[in-house]
């Protein structure tokens, strides 16, 4: 186990986290089973109080882990100096058997966490709170997956062993691995970069005509697509190594935290545009969504094709 005092900051967040959502959850799963916004009396009086305090708590947990997910990635990349073999947070999560479990787990959490609180934001804007109920059925659901993210981070922090050699970024997302990883490697780049930039192209349609739920699933498939594409073709050029595909190591200095930046624009893009989708379900109009979600997807979009173009327009070849 290795103890820095990054760990121990996420660790306590953690332990924060768990108390206060297990008091929330309590609370939202009475709400969940006694909300009824027509009713006078004291119990739906006392719900309408308990409402607010377990929101509250929901709201500053989602807020505060949605921008710790960086924190989570740096703290991997800050600690694997420590690991015998480990250039980057890679070698880190490849340390243990939970850690590749562990970050599909957070991906997933930040967009759900995003969208309770898209859900309650609409919902504390209405004076009728027309969505109190729905917002805390979510995390009812929700919570499990907040506490499969905190107990498996306990447990990959406490299963890192300094003493074992782990396998560094370039064995594992290589061309002649033999996982899903070397697989996804091998595909064509003309392939590849049809889908990504054919994706794209489907998102800019669907956005001119508005349809709503087409762009939301077109963001799902972006985000798919632009990761491999990411890990296979454009991040070579970031690296100018034709043999290096890691997602992590160019959210190093030696890169200017270039990864930082783009990350965060795709899943701000991806994000406000699966959130379209679920406004529209809920019966809300949230055109702003479709803009930022475009918006962003583009900026994504400019700025990994930069890295091949003026790769190109400097040395005159393609990788």
């Amino acid at each position: 186990m290795i103890l820095s005092p990054e760990i121990l900051t996420i660790e306590i967040l953690d332990t924060i986290f768990l108390i206060f959502g297990t008091v929330a959850f309590v609370l939202a799963v009475k709400i969940s089973l006694r909300w009824d916004i027509n009713s006078t009396t004291k119990s739906q009086y006392d719900l309408e109080k308990q409402s607010f305090l377990s929101a509250t708590i929901i709201k500053y947990i989602f807020a505060i882990k949605i921008p710790l997910f960086l924190f989570f990635i740096f703290t991997l990349d800050k600690i694997s100096n420590l690991l015998t073999g480990a250039m980057c947070a890679v070698g880190v999560v490849d340390a243990t058997n939970y850690g590749t479990y562990l970050l599909i787990l957070k991906l997933l959490n930040i967009y759900l966490f995003g969208l309770w609180l898209s859900i309650h934001y609409l919902d504390m804007k209405n004076p009728n709170l027309p969505y109190t109920k729905i917002k805390f059925e979510f995390f009812t659901i929700a919570y499990w997956f907040l506490i499969a993210e905190i107990v498996l981070e306990f447990i990959m922090f406490y299963s890192i062993n300094i003493d074992k050699m782990v396998s560094c970024c370039g064995t594992l997302y290589s061309t002649s691995a033999n996982s899903v990883i070397g697989d996804v490697l091998r595909i064509d780049t003309p392939i590849l970069l049809g889908l990504f930039y054919g994706v794209f192209a489907l998102l800019v349609i669907f956005y001119k005509f508005r349809a709503k739920y087409l762009f939301a699933i077109s963001n799902i498939a972006y985000i798919i697509i632009s990761l491999i594409a990411l890990i296979s073709f454009f991040g070579t050029y970031i690296y100018e190594l034709p043999t290096h595909h890691c997602p992590f190591c160019f959210m190093q200095r030696d890169y200017y935290y270039i990864g930082y930046l783009i990350y965060t624009f795709l899943f701000i893009g991806t994000f406000y545009g699966i959130r379209s989708g679920v406004m529209e379900i809920l019966g809300e109009e949230n055109r702003k969504s479709l803009y930022i979600s475009l918006i962003f997807d583009t900026l994504f979009l400019l700025l990994v094709s930069s890295y091949p173009l003026v790769y190109f327009i400097k040395n005159g070849v393609w990788l």
